[in-house]
């Protein structure tokens, strides 16, 4: 059986001021492509479907003529709720989903939903975790000692009583390491800092299943083996993502024990670039660019340039960003600026800031000027 691991579609998101629904709705026809191309039988959906807990009308309808699309076409749906999602949203409608193949968890009740299906190989269990907090589950098991996110996942798939001689899929929403830490460029600003050891879960935990389909990371990698994999998001959806190869796993389960995973390439409707060089370099080669993409434009000229993005929006009609690399940008961010701070007066950090960005001295108006706010602000 042939199954693509799809996850954080983060449908009705978008990139600074630009909707991104047609580039949604370009992707997820993609993927419809590549679900015939491929003969998928099941499409596993690991969670953050939509961007936020009250999706936009566009981004719902983008969703269910998805659904639709695969219905018609007798695939079967996987789905869980991530945490960008809302669970009565997702969860409204399920019992009929489930007589058209379509199987959405959304709200946790204490087990995991279990799926089964077969082939010519015999049964396969498809388990659906949707999004957990230890607090959540330690309602459902208050005699267990559930202190961080792994005991609880660990809690929950112990009382599974999964059939280890059964093929068992899983598909799941957490933050999953192996022996290092996953890479989570553009993954909801998050950190390996800001999850912190409470969150983390080790890829051990899930062990007994013969595929763990994964979302909340939108880097596509394997964690600490092959078949425990986070699909990616199908789009960029920052600066971070530059370089991301954006894929969609295709998995083959034959019989226990054997499995294939294929990294089907996606192309967008818009491409995402960096470009980092002086203003005037940028003008001249503008033309080998295509003006449709989404850019992130760094200039290294030590001077502003006047109207710099307004200039470039006649070529780069998406730009997402425009900054500067220079001599004072770098001395803003070095943390040595910081540390000359302290026992600094006011007058002085000011003067030295000023400098810094207008590259002149402030004028003794201006410095009055500025002493006055501080002190309303009661900074002085």
């Amino acid at each position: 059986m042939k199954f693509m691991h799809l996850g954080d579609l983060h449908l009705g998101r978008s990139l600074k001021d630009f909707d991104l629904i047609d580039d949604q709705k370009y992707i997820l026809n993609q993927l419809i492509g590549i679900i015939e191309e491929k003969g998928i039988e099941g499409v596993l959906i690991a969670g953050d479907i939509y961007d936020r807990s009250d999706p936009s009308e566009a981004a719902v309808a983008l969703f269910d003529g998805f659904l639709c699309d695969l219905a018609e076409r007798g695939i079967d749906v996987y789905a869980i709720s991530g945490n960008h999602d809302s669970d009565e949203r997702l969860n409204f409608g399920s019992a009929l989903f489930r007589k058209s193949g379509i199987h959405i968890a959304s709200k946790f009740n204490g087990m995991m939903t279990k799926v089964e299906t077969q082939d010519e190989f015999g049964k396969l269990n498809i388990y659906l975790l949707p999004f957990i907090k230890a607090s959540q589950v330690r309602r459902f098991y208050p005699e267990e000692t559930i202190k961080n996110y792994e005991e609880a996942v660990k809690t929950v798939i112990d009382h599974a009583e999964l059939n280890a001689g059964e093929r068992n899929i899983v598909v799941a929403h957490q933050f999953v390491s192996g022996e290092k830490s996953p890479e989570i460029a553009g993954s909801e600003n998050l950190s390996v800092q800001s999850v912190g050891t409470v969150e983390v879960i080790s890829a051990d935990v899930f062990s007994p299943f013969d595929y763990t389909a994964l979302g909340h990371i939108h880097s596509p990698q394997t964690v600490g083996r092959e078949n425990i994999r986070y699909s990616g998001s199908p789009l960029k959806y920052s600066l971070s993502e530059i370089h991301n190869k954006k894929t969609v796993p295709v998995i083959t389960m034959s019989e226990k024990g054997s499995i294939e995973i294929e990294e089907v390439p996606l192309k967008p409707l818009h491409e995402m670039h960096h470009i980092e060089e002086l203003f005037a370099n940028i003008e001249k080669t503008c033309d080998l660019y295509d003006p449709e993409d989404f850019y992130y434009i760094t200039l290294r000229d030590n001077d502003d340039v006047l109207n710099a993005k307004g200039i470039l929006s006649g070529h780069f009609h998406r730009i997402l960003q425009l900054d500067y690399n220079n001599d004072r940008t770098r001395a803003l961010n070095s943390e040595d600026f910081f540390i000359a701070a302290e026992n600094r007066t006011f007058d002085e950090l000011l003067s030295e800031f000023y400098k810094l960005i207008r590259n002149e001295e402030i004028s003794e108006e201006e410095m009055n000027y500025m002493r006055e706010l501080a002190e309303r602000a009661g900074a002085l």
